[in-house]
């Protein structure tokens, strides 16, 4: 199996994702692009894999790539962790939540073959197409719950 090790364990993909609250309470979300290789035409985070960095290195560098944001690393804080698998089969993934305190930019689609716009909502009022884990990861920080777990089947 891919991802495993010779004692068994399976190594996990690990994502980190920017929970970021405007002046008004709003969340910053974008809608990926419908041929996305994962979540066509839902909303998400703004997010990305670490590649060999720290996870809030990771979440800077993916701000700024991603939608022309600049966060300082100490200006964010871990506010929530997803321990999920897709499906069957699946690589587990340990999906991090990080806020930003402060920034300083407007969002812009910097990568339209991923991202088609990006956009203020209210938590109350999230879209219905929105990834399934980062609705669980939005419930979980209002909640002040900082770990969920999904596709793990009873537990």
């Amino acid at each position: 199996m891919q991802g495993a090790t010779t004692h068994g364990a399976e190594l996990h993909v690990v994502g980190v994702h920017l929970y970021l609250e405007d002046d008004r309470g709003r969340l910053l979300l974008g809608l990926r692009h419908p041929d996305s290789a994962y979540a066509g035409n839902r909303w998400h985070f703004l997010a990305g894999h670490c590649e060999r960095e720290s996870a809030v290195s990771c979440l800077v560098r993916e701000a700024e790539e991603e939608a022309g944001l600049v966060v300082d690393p100490a200006d964010v804080e871990f506010v929530h962790m997803v321990h999920l698998v897709d499906s069957p089969g699946a690589r587990p993934r340990i999906q991090l939540v990080f806020r930003a305190r402060s920034w300083s930019g407007s969002p812009e689609v910097l990568e339209p073959d991923r991202c088609l716009q990006w956009r203020w909502w209210p938590p109350q009022d999230l879209p219905a197409d929105i990834v399934p884990y980062t609705r669980t990861a939005i419930e979980g920080v209002l909640g002040g719950r900082p770990y969920s777990e999904m596709g793990w089947g009873e537990s």
